[in-house]
């Protein structure tokens, strides 16, 4: 450590105190090697701040003073990102097979044969934390952002300044801009420790490392940020100006990083093939659970920057990387209690209450056990011992029980009507199972507290309106007292509402709470049209169908005015969701919150995503197809294209054409014909067929083809992305299977899945994956049916039907491979 210079002028010594500090900073927060006791390090600071406070003309921004400064923000202001912050692909196969398949898919976009030489890689890991973009000129940084959606993050560069692993000034000599990716997270023995100094104050503490940092980066006052002990990691860039000797791969400008004096992991490796992705990836899963800090599993990287150029970018993720997941992590409980939980739509879910067991890096007192029959199927009782998983942020799981160790006292097999005497457990409404459904519902609607509790919750959820600070607590408390009703209820608050609200323990929301609940209140008042779609919690409406839903319709009227059919028409859409739609518009209750939401909200409008063409192809297909059901005509003749090419250019998109008021005899026989048979299979059959351009042979733009398809006509038949583009959904898929002799498919050409013996938590993810890829999801077994995927306990009657229909059966290990290769295993 330096010594104080007793004759140095005060610019000079302050220069010397700065320097010396960061030196210090550095070897402790970045390379974990303390150089200097800590009251020699605050006997430093003391004199800097000393200093500064004489001369404040000597204060500069890069001063380790100046990490923590300014008041409360009103609102983080939103950052425009130079180089957009992208996701990257997560590998299905939690594997070490699973590098290989990433290799092997490099390689095909390569176009390289198994007898050219390696690809090289770089290996990292994948933090769990939140994603921050650093922007430095001229070595000194000068903002931070978060991802956002991509495109427009939030600036919180007064947040990030107070995380010491984050130099202020860069060393040696960086371009003259940089942009440093990486990852904001709280290591876990920072995370215990200021949890306990929480528990000794009384205070709230935090629920998870991954939590405490997107809260701390988020908090809007930098003073209560900088009391939470974060570290940064750098392992990505963004913009970057005036580097003339860049490096040219990726491990290099890592290294290059380090240099500077930026954080950079050091469980990183590079090497060739896909061997070393193997071998890294059992390495880190070994070590996983001695690291610092929880990982989401690894990354992999194409090592040259030119061959990352050259392999680009498809559906904004690029081809060059893949996120590589481990397997859910496993222990053993035992089932102290089964308790029943009222969801958003009512649903009630059976949850398992567990002796505490440390899993997945959380400690876990309640598992889901999804519904009723999953109960039954595993035959999970109070006083088992059952397999506990979880993997990530995902909600823990009772796996199995374990038979051999059951007591002989157990009760009874769960009933769960039985259970709940046929009454809610919290409003006392009935309750009811629907025919095919797997779960009992609360039929009360937002009449029942707990209802309306979760979707206020997720009406103020960060997705939806963003209103900061309406925790499941506060939402709680609010609906308690009646002072939320209904959803419009929020915009009803008032400041002198809230205060004095008892919050449990010695707690109560207190003025500076209440004015911030009542500002984040106002600054939700302008809404873009997606996020007032998901947000009213519209049953199986998520926040990608709610984009979806905004960029068809543009406006929210148009919306709420149209047909399940013209639902259908929006990619994803199915008859179930459609008519969800129509059913929560029917209910006046919903249209009456609505109407009082449009008088306390602007919302934005969405730009329409309809091309011309796509009208013009669906008006000419509509001619070629047999309405069977039809009530009158069952096919559109007499109408000649010209007649339809100028319906086209009149009212461009298929919407607008259902919505006008038509005034000539050939439109009003072309609507009537479109509007008689709406709710007829095969119109909504073919609706979603003239979409995807079944029956054009044109070579025209087309509607973008699923990424699993266009990764498979890369990869297995060397089609160039000009040609890809002139070939639809169907036409490609019946080109995989004309070549892999798979060729007994109906006329339609459409993929189907059905998934049996898997948990309900499996089930959707393994039915997400499917739908991501263009797989259209069946409940059971149809004719025509693609395969069906089975898996430790698959019905009886579904796998039967499927030998006797003589449908594919094959497991998830097949299902994943035809993800990838769009092969069905034999």
């Amino acid at each position: 450590m330096t010594q104080p210079d007793l004759f140095a002028q005060p610019a000079e010594r302050a220069a010397q105190l700065r320097a010396e500090i960061a030196r210090l900073d550095h070897a402790y927060y970045v390379l974990d090697a303390p150089l200097a006791p800590d009251a020699d390090y605050d006997a430093l600071f003391r004199e800097l701040q000393q200093i500064e406070a004489d001369h404040p003309e000597l204060r500069t921004p890069d001063s380790p003073t100046q990490r923590v400064g300014g008041a409360p923000l009103p609102e983080f202001a939103p950052v425009r990102h130079a180089v957009p912050m992208l996701s990257i692909q997560t590998e299905t196969d939690t594997t070490p097979e699973g590098a290989a398949a990433f290799d092997q898919r490099v390689r095909n976009r390569l176009g390289l044969n198994a007898d050219d030489p390696p690809v090289n890689y770089c290996a990292e890991l994948k933090f769990d934390g939140l994603a921050i973009s650093l922007r430095y000129e001229h070595g000194q940084l000068v903002q931070a952002a978060t991802r956002g959606d991509g495109e427009t993050g939030e600036d919180v560069t007064q947040n990030v300044r107070t995380i010491r692993s984050v130099p202020l000034q860069l060393r040696g000599n960086p371009p003259a801009v940089l942009e440093v990716r990486g990852e904001a997270l709280m290591k876990r023995a920072d995370f215990e420790r200021y949890n306990a100094r929480q528990r000794d104050k009384g205070l709230p503490t935090l629920v998870n490392p991954r939590n405490g940092a997107a809260g701390s980066i988020r908090q809007l006052d930098p003073a209560i940020a900088a009391q939470r002990p974060l570290a940064f990691y750098a392992y990505g860039w963004g913009e970057i100006v005036g580097w003339a000797q860049q490096p040219e791969t990726h491990h290099a400008m890592l290294d290059a990083f380090e240099t500077f004096g930026l954080p950079v992991a050091p469980q990183r490796v590079h090497g060739p093939g896909a061997q070393t992705l193997i071998d890294f990836h059992a390495r880190i899963a070994a070590a996983r659970d001695s690291l610092p800090f929880d990982i989401d599993g690894v990354v992999y990287k194409v090592d040259s920057l030119a061959l990352q150029r050259e392999l680009g970018f498809r559906n904004r993720e690029p081809v060059w990387a893949v996120a590589h997941k481990y397997p859910a992590q496993e222990r053993s409980t035992k089932v102290i209690g089964i308790d029943i939980q009222v969801g958003r739509t009512g649903k009630l879910t059976p949850v398992a209450k567990l002796e505490p067991v440390f899993v997945g890096g959380v400690t876990v007192t309640n598992a889901t056990l999804h519904n009723e029959d999953e109960v039954r199927r595993k035959d999970v009782r109070v006083g088992d011992t059952v397999i506990v998983r979880r993997a990530g942020d995902v909600i823990p799981e009772v796996v199995s029980v374990q038979l051999d160790r059951r007591p002989t006292d157990v009760g009874a097999p769960f009933d769960l009507y039985k259970v709940l005497d046929g009454r809610c457990p919290v409003c006392g409404g009935s309750i009811e199972r629907r025919p095919g459904e797997a779960d009992w519902r609360c039929v009360a609607g937002l009449a029942c507290p707990a209802q309306l509790k979760r979707a206020v919750q997720h009406f103020c959820s960060r997705l939806a309106l963003d209103i900061e600070g309406f925790g499941e607590e506060i939402v709680d408390v609010l609906v308690d007292q009646g002072l939320i009703k209904n959803l419009a209820d929020v915009y009803k608050l008032k400041k002198q509402n809230l205060i004095g609200l008892h919050l449990g323990g010695n707690s109560s929301i207190q003025e500076l709470m209440a004015s911030n609940l009542v500002e984040s209140i106002e600054r939700s008042r302008k809404v873009p049209l997606h996020r007032f779609i998901y947000a009213l919690g519209i049953d199986g409406v998520g926040e990608v169908t709610a984009r979806d839903i905004a960029i068809f319709y543009g406006d929210l009227d148009p919306f709420l005015k149209a047909s399940r059919c013209t639902h259908m028409l929006i990619d994803g859409i199915g008859l179930s969701i459609a008519a969800g739609i129509e059913d929560f518009f029917a209910d006046k209750k919903n249209l009456e919150v609505i109407s009082s939401l449009r008088n306390d909200l602007t919302i934005e409008k969405s730009k329409k995503n309809i091309p011309d063409d796509l009208f013009k192809r669906f008006l000419l297909n509509l001619k070629e197809i047999d309405f069977s059901k039809g009530k009158s005509e069952r096919t559109l003749t007499g109408i000649g294209k010209t007649s339809i090419i100028e319906i086209s250019e009149k009212y461009l998109t298929i919407d607008n054409f259902i919505k006008s008021d038509v005034n000539n005899s050939t439109e009003i026989r072309l609507k009537n014909f479109m509007s008689e048979s709406i709710i007829c299979a095969s119109s909504i059959d073919f609706i979603r067929l003239a979409e995807m351009d079944l029956n054009s042979k044109k070579t025209t733009a087309r509607t973008k083809i699923s990424e699993k398809l266009e990764r498979i006509l890369y990869s297995k038949f060397g089609l160039t992305e000009e040609q890809i583009k002139t070939i639809s959904e169907s036409e490609g898929w019946a080109l995989v299977y004309a070549a892999s002799g798979n060729n007994k498919r109906n006329k339609r050409l459409t993929l189907s899945v059905c998934f049996t013996g898997f948990s309900s938590v499996e089930k959707e993810n393994l039915e997400n994956v499917a739908r991501q890829n263009g797989v259209e999801v069946k409940s059971s077994v149809v004719n025509n049916l693609t395969f069906l995927v089975v898996g430790e306990k698959p019905g009886p009657a579904k796998l039967n039907k499927a030998h006797e229909m003589k449908i594919p059966v094959i497991d998830r290990e097949g299902f994943n491979q035809f993800i990838e290769t769009g092969e069905i295993p034999s």
